[in-house]
């Protein structure tokens, strides 16, 4: 990695690219969630697993049975409040998440910084491994997002305050747990936090369709994969700011992955590279 020389490539406008322009869209009715709710009965299982402090935990009435008993018991022995009440209650903490009978309360969460990342990654003895979402507003597509990339040994992914899906009852569900795991910052200027990421070794991948292809990539060292939103791509100043652009290869007729697909195509490749023999 040391002899790659750090280019300006990408900054296309729409016009080029015929992209639309970068609009985000606020998030529905439904997904406007509070953080600190985590619904579903994995979601709850990874809560406990991580020794993170629980508020309380709810329970519909009449349905303490499987996997929900076990969860009770634990948070009962962590001397966790627990409260039976109305399935219809639970259903409005969770408005667009299946809660599967269980939902708990945590305080809000503290976010990591970069530096965090970056000393995490140095006390495993590894070079940084980074995901950045620049606008991904799909809480559904950011949670798949961090289940893929705490599946495939990431330190640590990173988020826009704005323009940005944040950490819902969604979010967590979709993540399987893994939003319990993964070190997440969440930065004010995405531009610059690559730009410092830069001047730390690290080396900046936009996930782009004309990029070169992923799998002929050397990304075995010290690397952070950037994923557009779901509509508009990569933002022009922070496609900009990276160093490459990689692309998946499409065989099918629809010229585009879902983003939290491309990612996951991606980790794998850049794990499967770290780890190779």
């Amino acid at each position: 990695m040391e002899n790659k020389k750090r280019t300006a490539q990408g900054g296309r406008s729409s016009e080029k690219t015929g992209r639309p322009p970068y609009r985000p869209h606020p998030q529905g009715e439904a997904e406007r969630e509070e953080e600190g709710v985590i619904c579903g009965r994995n979601a709850v299982k990874e809560l406990l697993a991580s020794g993170r402090d629980v508020d309380k935990i709810f329970t519909a009435r009449g349905e303490r049975e499987g996997s929900i008993v076990v969860l009770v018991g634990e948070a009962i022995a962590r001397k966790i409040p627990v409260i039976e009440v109305e399935r219809r209650k639970l259903d409005a903490m969770c408005p667009s998440s299946h809660h599967q009978g269980i939902v708990a309360t945590v305080p809000p969460r503290n976010y990591a910084s970069v530096d965090d990342i970056l000393a995490y990654a140095e006390e495993k003895g590894e070079k940084p491994f980074i995901v950045i979402c620049d606008g991904v507003e799909d809480p559904h597509n950011l949670g798949a997002i961090m289940r893929s990339a705490e599946c495939a040994g990431a330190h640590g992914l990173i988020i826009p305050k704005r323009r940005s899906a944040s950490l819902t009852a969604t979010v967590a569900k979709a993540s399987a747990g893994a939003i319990e795991h993964l070190k997440i910052a969440k930065v004010t200027n995405l531009v610059q936090t690559i730009e410092a990421l830069k001047e730390k070794g690290v080396w900046i991948y936009a996930a782009d369709m004309d990029g070169e292809l992923y799998h002929q990539t050397d990304l075995t060292g010290a690397v952070a994969l950037v994923m557009g939103n779901e509509g508009a791509g990569i933002s022009r100043l922070v496609e900009e700011s990276c160093d490459f652009r990689i692309s998946i290869p499409l065989y099918g007729k629809i010229n585009s992955m879902n983003v939290s697909a491309a990612a996951a195509v991606l980790l794998c490749e850049t794990a499967k590279q770290r780890h190779s023999k």
